[in-house]
């Protein structure tokens, strides 16, 4: 078996130590998270943790099972293979010398994202999207000049039915 990208929406109790307690899971079974974005919802005493993982068939139910054992997970959701609304952001600092200062500026434009930080030879450029769309303008910029890049993993929420 192979395994896959797994795009898994945690409801979890906002207290110190959950967090460390389904990493721990995680580690202790030998699953790598890929990215993993964790805020507090509308509900103060609530966080929402969105993991992303590879693992096969198998193992994301061994995933799944063990994360609803623990005290603090109040629901998993499985979004993989359901309909979800899934982004990313991401600041990309890009080596800006005058000789591409337009083309930066145009690749941004057509990307729809925008600059957040100008200096005198770089550009700082905030994107939003999926992984898709974050790939795109990264191998648009990279033959420019990539200086640094931070992504805040993805997040995402399942589709309500129509």
């Amino acid at each position: 078996m192979t395994a896959e990208k797994h795009v898994l929406s945690i409801l979890v109790d906002n207290q110190p130590g959950v967090l460390s307690r389904i990493a721990g899971l995680f580690s202790g079974r030998g699953y790598n998270i890929e990215s993993l974005c964790v805020a507090e919802t509308t509900e103060p005493l609530v966080s929402r943790i969105t993991i992303v993982t590879k693992a096969n068939t198998l193992g994301i139910e061994q995933i799944n099972k063990q994360l609803n054992k623990l005290i603090n997970v109040i629901k998993v959701h499985e979004l993989t293979g359901t309909a979800y609304v899934e982004r990313e952001m991401a600041l990309i600092k890009v080596k800006a010398k005058p000789e591409n200062r337009a083309e930066i500026l145009r690749i941004v434009d057509i990307f729809r994202c925008k600059v957040v930080d100008v200096g005198l030879e770089h550009y700082t450029i905030e994107i939003t999207g999926d992984e898709g769309k974050l790939a795109a303008i990264m191998s648009l910029l990279k033959p420019i000049g990539i200086k640094e890049i931070a992504k805040t993993g993805i997040i995402a929420l399942y589709r309500e039915p129509k």
